[in-house]
């Protein structure tokens, strides 16, 4: 089995607020030489680390991992799975 490295990125739905972008925007926005940026959104970014036999398993098995352990709240937060290089 081949090890694997799986980032989740949780973020928060369209339409739900984000405070701490909105923090971040507001900021360049009175540096004023960010104008270019219109739009902030953070995310929370986890890294596992897993014996799988493909990529595929590994991504299923992390999916499994959050959904089981409610690492997120699927009613205001979602999620995407990469798998690193």
């Amino acid at each position: 089995m081949a090890e694997y490295v799986v980032h989740v990125i949780i973020e928060n739905k369209p339409g739900i607020s984000d405070p701490e972008g909105d923090t971040i925007l507001n900021d360049l926005i009175l540096k004023g030489s960010f104008s270019n940026v219109t739009k902030v959104r953070s995310a929370q970014m986890l890294k596992f680390t897993v014996k799988a036999k493909d990529k595929n398993t590994a991504k299923s098995q992390v999916q499994k991992i959050c959904d089981d352990l409610r690492i997120y709240n699927p009613m205001v937060s979602k999620i995407s799975l990469n798998i690193e290089s």
